[in-house]
């Protein structure tokens, strides 16, 4: 058994592998068939018919994600590996983040061949990362699917989703709490990057909720998720638009940009509420120095709690206050509007832009 003051992290590309030992101070609704719960493999090692990882008691648990390019992915990986450190039993494999779909398979061949007992992934993209992900169901290796769902139910034990429509229907409505009963009022959208599901979902969920109080989007422009395409679709807005009462901003990195854009054009007849959930976003709230007055919530702990539910899974156990014996099939997690008088609540585990 390994010291409890060290936990080892192989960071894999592909098949190439290198090891980095961190010092840390431990602490301690598918209609679709289900797949059978499959027995886990460690690193070679035997393991127990109950899934129950190696015979010394570790738990290898394979993670593989998106290359760190955005605030929130970042965030995403930086949770993943500091849930794995408070459980000394668990040895944590991260795979060099990518947005090549064909490395990413690579690194999920590789989880395969070394026989890890769990793997937690968030595809680069679903449809393209299914097969692989369920011949590792297939070996008996469960696969957690975090954020971007495979087309297949047979590809992943279990899913943790965030909540995209969710998050446009909790940006929809604090809106038309704040407007009341003005029915005149312009309301502009800044979306991410359109061709993406996700940022569909999101449109839809405003869409609907602003059509439950009467209001509708006036003006909407897309960005792409960047600083610099926030600023230049919110400049492209704000010279279309004169007048504004409120913005939705799909994404807080993003929003960096679009903050920019206002600054410069001097408009501050609206206010705004942002998306995901950046840590500087809830400080600005918290300030109240900006017309930066909500955020939207998109959990960057998906692959967090997708190390815990796996952990769960190869110890054969499930959710401590449900009723349920074992892990659901599926975690969709909550999308609260975060103002200033409950910021105090998300600050500690956002994310920094």
């Amino acid at each position: 058994m390994r010291s409890s003051l060290t936990k080892r992290f192989t960071l894999a590309a592909g098949g190439a592998a290198a090891t980095l030992a961190l010092m840390t101070a431990c602490t301690p609704g598918s209609s679709s068939p289900e797949p059978a719960a499959p027995a886990a493999t460690s690193g070679g090692s035997s393991s127990s018919s109950s899934g129950s990882g190696a015979d010394d008691g570790t738990i290898t648990i394979g993670f593989s994600g998106p290359a760190a390019d955005h605030g929130w992915l970042g965030a995403i990986n930086t949770a993943a590996i500091a849930e794995a450190e408070k459980y000394p039993e668990v040895d944590l494999i991260v795979a060099e983040g990518t947005n090549d779909a064909n490395l990413q398979i690579s690194q999920v061949e590789t989880f395969i061949n070394d026989g890890v007992d769990a793997i937690v992934l968030l595809p680069t993209d679903g449809a393209a990362l299914t097969d692989v992900a369920t011949r590792a169901m297939e070996a008996g290796i469960p696969v957690i699917n975090v954020d971007r769902e495979f087309s297949s139910t047979f590809a992943a034990r279990t899913t943790v989703l965030g909540d995209n429509y969710g998050m446009g229907v909790s940006a929809g409505t604090y809106i038309c709490e704040q407007l009341g009963d003005n029915k005149d009022a312009v309301i502009a959208e800044i979306a991410g990057i359109d061709s993406l599901p996700l940022t569909q979902d999101r449109s839809q969920g405003f869409a609907d909720a602003l059509d439950d109080c009467g209001l509708e989007v006036t003006n909407r422009v897309a960005a792409d998720f960047t600083v610099q395409g926030g600023e230049a679709a919110a400049s492209q807005l704000l010279s279309a638009a004169p007048k504004i009462d409120a913005i939705w901003n799909h994404d807080d990195d993003q929003g960096v940009g679009v903050l920019a854009a206002i600054d410069a054009a001097g408009r501050d007849e609206f206010f705004m509420v942002g998306g995901a959930g950046s840590a500087n976003v809830m400080r600005s709230i918290q300030a109240d120095d900006t017309v930066l007055k909500a955020t939207v919530i998109y959990p960057s702990t998906q692959a967090a709690d997708g190390i815990a539910l796996a952990r769960l899974l190869v110890k054969g156990e499930g959710l401590g206050d449900l009723v349920e014996s074992s892990v659901p099939r599926v975690v969709q997690l909550d999308a609260p509007v975060v103002t200033k008088e409950n910021v105090d609540i998300y600050l500690p585990t956002a994310f920094e832009s």
